[in-house]
Order: C-alpha cells, then structure tokens, then sequence
C-alpha cells in the first residue's frame, strides 16, 4: 500500500507509490506501468522526445528551474564521440528530502527515465551519483539497477531496442559541493570534489572531457510520464511559465511534515494550514523558507500572498528553489537558525574561492558573536557589505547562497538582532 492521501488536492504524479514496498521490485514496477513512457521513447528519434519534454515545460527541480527540453537540445547530435548523462542524487541542500524517497520506494521510475534521457541526448552512459549517507536508498537503487540489467532493460540492446545504454550507481563520499554539477564530475572522475569554470559548459565539455548533461533525480522521473502521455497532458496543472507537478519537502513547525506533491503555482499559506494540518502546538507563523537554506526568509505576511511556482515566489522577494519548505514559527530564535545556516556552508566550503572560503567563515563568527550578546549594530552593515561582496564573485554559487538567509533576516527580523546586541551592551555595562 502506498502512503495515504494528506489532501485531496495532492497530485501524485511522480510520487505514486511512495510507501509501496512492492514498487521497488522489477515485477511490481511493470505491473505499476514502469517503462511504458520508455518504449514509447524507443520508438520516436531522440530529437523528437527532446521535442515533447520542451513542449511540456518542465523546468529542473534541482533548484535553476532551467528548461529541461531545452537543456537536452545542447546536447551534439552525432555519436562521434561519447556522451554521457550524470543524473545528480546528491542531495544535500538543508530541508531537503525527496529525491531520496523517489529511489527508496520507486528506484525503477528513475532507472526508465535516465534510460530515456539518455537515448534522447544520444548517450550510451548513465552515472547516477548519490549521496554517501543514503545507506538504505543507495542499496535499494543498485538492486533495482541488476534487475534491470538481468531483464534486458539497461545494456547492449536496451528492451530490444539495438541501443547501448549502461547505467552506473556511483555512491560520493558526503560533501556538499558535489551537488554542484561541475564539481560532482570531477568527483566522478575522482578527482577533488571542487566546481569547474565555465565555460566551458558540460554539453560541451562535461564529465571525462565529454558532452554531458547533468540532470536532478525529480527532474528526470517526471520525463517518463511526460512522454508517455504527453506535453498538453502535463500542462494541466501548473502554471503556463512554471508546468507541472512539483515535489515539496515541508519540515518545521507543522503537524504534518513530508513530501507532498502539489501543482505548481498551490498556495504556501494553503499548503502549511490545509495539507500540513496547520501549525504545531497552536502556535503563530512567524516566517518560511520556501525554497532551502539558500533562499530569502519570507515573513508571515509574505508567506501568506505566496504562490508556489518559479514567479509567484520571486514576486515574494525569495525562490522557490528546491521547494523545500521550512516553516517556522514565532518560538523560533531567527538568529540562530540564521547562523546555522552560515555555518554549514562555512563547514561545506571547498576553499577554491577566497570570497567564499573567507567569507563564509566571517559571516559565522560575526552572527555567533551578535547571538552571544558581543555584537554591535555596525556588525549589521558589515554583514550586508560581506555578503553581497560574496555574491557573483566565485565559480560556483556556493558563496551566494549566504546572501539571502543573512540579508532578508536583517531586513525582516532586525530587532531580534537588535535585542541581542543590546542586552549584550546592558550587560556589559553593568
């Protein structure tokens, strides 16, 4: 049995079977409809699948929103040299966890779609590179993948096909930056786990010195169904600039904390009161991250005005991200939490850029001292001056993703700093 329902107006699309042991095994996947959407793909040219999955819309959910049919038509057209596809499992944005639930309880959905990217970017490889920590997840997938190879489906005539496609599971070693496309090749390559300048870009230049396209793991297992049932049949829900369904990852201060796959565009403030039951304990809403730790903080009221597609969280002042929703409410120390945000990356920090490797740190130090009453209020502008010499300055956006928590929390919720900084100042004083 899967998971029950949480809301009526929950649209399980990719997220079917969650909860559902059985749709882990090949048989149980089959009989679920597994690989119908890739047959169909077998047999159109791999221009034409691109075709459909641009006409749907989809955007990455890894957190660019970049158009995935798009992204696959960089892609050569001509199989003189490798290609490869990197299908990026490397979850690891804070608040986020739902691309290990796809392949804990429907590995074979994202096996179907890396082999349908795969033969749409005219690649013979697939690398799906997971997350060192998902133990469990990871042994799940790989015996997915050997029953797959054993059946027919992955290898040198792919469903009988004529075409090549092998499919590897590649388990990283749990540093952050390899979710970072570029530096998640060179971690492939096993070399140091650090982002690459661009460009050159990976449709050119990608994993092994070879075009790639690097794509998350909830982008691709919406693919199969796209094709399977078409560009105007995914449009139903949605947005006309953000299409689909979309996955979101609600942790906090709800009653209901989970996965919950929603069209986009669904209302934030109806997704926390009606879908998560409302908040824990009674308590106010104080504020949400919509998108994980790298996005502005709304305020309560923002939050209630937010719609939850690409633009509708932009008009908020925020992103959606990767639609990993964290929901706090007016017990919650924002400083803090703040500062802890400041510290991961800090900790996640490869070192190759000085503004991120050095500012990273600053940034934490300042906000540990301002939380332990040593601050001052000049601490504020230099901690805005800070982060946004950070922004736009390294080679990934590692550095970026400090701004907005810092910024938008000082603008929003300055008199909790101000509060801080002066009880330190009456406690000095005295």
């Amino acid at each position: 049995m899967a998971y029950p329902y949480a809301s009526d107006r929950e649209v399980r699309v990719i997220s079917e079977y969650f909860g559902d042991p059985e749709a882990r095994t090949l048989d149980g996947a089959k009989r679920r409809g597994r690989y119908k959407g890739l047959e169909k793909a077998l047999s159109m040219s791999p221009d034409d699948v691109v075709e459909v999955v641009k006409a749907s819309g989809l955007r990455g959910r890894g957190g660019a929103g970049f158009p995935t049919g798009l992204k696959w038509s960089f892609m050569p057209k001509n199989y003189d040299r490798p290609h490869y596809l990197c299908c990026n499992a490397d979850e690891s944005e804070p608040g986020t966890f739902k691309d290990r639930e796809l392949m804990r309880w429907d590995p074979h959905q994202l096996i179907e779609a890396c082999l349908l990217a795969s033969y749409a970017i005219r690649a013979r490889h697939a690398y799906i590179y997971c997350r060192g920590e998902f133990f469990e997840t990871n042994q799940v997938l790989a015996k997915a993948v050997e029953e797959a190879y054993a059946d027919g489906i992955i290898g040198a005539d792919v469903m009988g096909s004529g075409h090549e496609i092998d499919v590897t599971v590649h388990v990283g070693a749990g540093a952050y930056i390899c979710g970072e496309e570029t530096g998640l090749m060179n971690s492939l390559e096993g070399r140091r786990g650090e982002p690459r300048t661009k460009p050159p870009f990976p449709a050119a230049a990608g994993v092994f010195g070879m075009p790639t396209t690097v794509n998350n793991v909830e982008t691709l297992c919406a693919a199969p169904h796209i094709v399977a049932h078409g560009a105007e049949w995914y449009r139903q829900w949605g947005s006309e600039k953000s299409p689909g369904t979309k996955l979101f990852c609600v942790s906090g201060h709800v009653n209901k904390p989970g996965n919950y796959e929603l069209a986009l565009g669904f209302p934030l403030i109806e997704l926390i009161e009606d879908v998560c039951g409302g908040m824990r304990d009674g308590n106010a809403l104080k504020a949400v991250i919509p998108g994980g730790s790298s996005v502005a903080i709304m305020d309560a009221d923002e939050a209630r005005r937010c719609a939850l597609d690409y633009e509708g969280v932009a008009a908020c002042g925020s992103m959606l991200g990767c639609a990993s929703v964290i929901v706090m409410d007016e017990t919650t120390d924002i400083v803090k939490q703040v500062r802890r945000m400041a510290a991961f990356y800090a900790h996640e920090s490869c070192g190759q850029c000085t503004p991120c490797r050095e500012g990273t740190s600053w940034v934490t130090k300042i906000l540990r001292r301002i939380e332990e009453g040593r601050g001052t209020e000049e601490d504020l502008d230099t901690l805005i001056e800070l982060t946004t010499q950070m922004v736009g300055t390294t080679i990934c956006v590692l550095s970026d993703s400090v701004a907005p928590p810092v910024q938008s929390s000082i603008s929003k919720f300055r008199d909790e700093y101000l509060a801080l900084i002066r009880r330190g100042e009456r406690v000095g004083a005295a």
